[in-house]
């Protein structure tokens, strides 16, 4: 069985607008959703897509998330929220605590502190994980926890398909599996095969947002380079907003 994913979009070509990873930077979310909300012709209802990976690595993991919410309260855009690798890794955390280790050395413990959670020390024991792991079970509104349970793999809309990583070349589409589109990296990037769609997608970061024929990538690795990056597509145009 291929992978769940959100229902795509109708034949009508619509405005999209596709953020890249935001990883804590609630006040780069910020500028970033200001421009796009001047960006946005006015009258119109565009889709906007987040990538994943709005947790971990920066300190504002909470209110990343409280801003994400406040924007589905707030209304004016179609939203579609898709799952990244850190947001299974904060889910599988709360789940089995021993999994900690590894989401704490690559950026559970900012998010640990953003909800108000001592972290445990870089070699912790298993009582220590298991206390951290319960303490942000009940630390996390029941809205935060809502919204990382509902989280999408992927949306496709027109001649784009939206995802956190890639797909694995010479595997169909209802064939891929979820580690891979949470994952991926040289296999996706470095492969030449041409999909049926242009994919969208984080996770990989780089300098600049980077357009071929085959892939769009819009990481741009907020947390460390102060980047946060969008595009807009319409149709076959593709114009880059960034902080």
């Amino acid at each position: 069985m291929g992978p769940k994913a959100g229902s795509s979009g109708g034949a009508q070509r619509r405005l999209i607008y596709a953020v890249g990873d935001i990883h804590g930077r609630a006040d780069l979310l910020d500028l970033l959703l200001a421009r796009i909300a001047a960006d946005r012709p006015e009258g119109a209802e565009p889709i906007l897509v987040f990538l994943g990976d709005y947790v971990d690595r920066g300190t504002q993991s909470r209110a990343v998330i409280d801003r994400l919410l406040q924007l589905k309260r707030d209304g004016g855009y179609e939203l579609r929220f898709l799952k990244g690798n850190h947001e299974k890794a904060m889910l599988d955390f709360m789940r089995e605590s021993s999994s900690g280790p590894a989401w704490l050395a690559f950026g559970g413990a900012e998010t640990l502190y953003s909800y108000g959670v001592r972290a445990p020390p870089p070699t912790p024991t298993a009582d220590e994980l298991r206390r951290a792991s319960g303490a942000l079970r009940t630390a996390i509104p029941g809205d935060h926890m809502e919204f990382l349970k509902e989280l999408e793999l992927f949306v496709r809309y027109d001649q784009y398909l939206f995802v956190h990583a890639g797909l694995r070349p010479g595997k169909a589409l209802d064939h891929q599996v979820e580690e891979d589109m949470l994952t991926i990296r040289e296999p996706f990037i470095r492969s030449s095969r041409k999909w049926p769609f242009v994919i969208v997608h984080g996770h990989t970061p780089e300098p600049n947002v980077h357009v071929d024929a085959r892939r769009i990538g819009v990481d741009t690795g907020a947390y460390a380079t102060g980047r946060l990056s969008a595009v807009r597509l319409e149709g076959e145009k593709v114009t880059v907003l960034s902080t």
